[in-house]
């Protein structure tokens, strides 16, 4: 369950860079921050020192969702076997 909540965790961090640099598109001098999920579920942010692409954006913002879409079957399982544990329990 630990895994899920920080895979979670990680892609929320990749949306919010995204939704950061597509709310700064027009920023005058603002670059556009990268991130990636490293092996121990941590988000490597770095500065790209180019101006936001809004294709690029798009399909972070895709890739992401897809990783929360992912998790979701994971969860629901978690959520049966601990609920078939707690009624083992009673």
């Amino acid at each position: 369950m630990n895994i899920n909540s920080n895979s979670m965790i990680s892609h929320q961090s990749l949306m919010n860079i995204t939704a950061n640099n597509i709310a700064n598109v027009n920023s005058k001098n603002f670059t556009a921050k990268d991130g990636k999920i490293e092996n121990n579920l941590k988000v490597n942010i770095r500065d790209t020192n180019k101006p936001t692409d809004l294709t690029k954006e798009i399909t972070d913002m895709i890739s992401t969702q897809e990783g929360f879409e992912a998790q979701v079957p994971v969860i629901k399982t978690e959520d049966k076997i601990m609920g078939t544990l707690l009624d083992m329990k009673v």
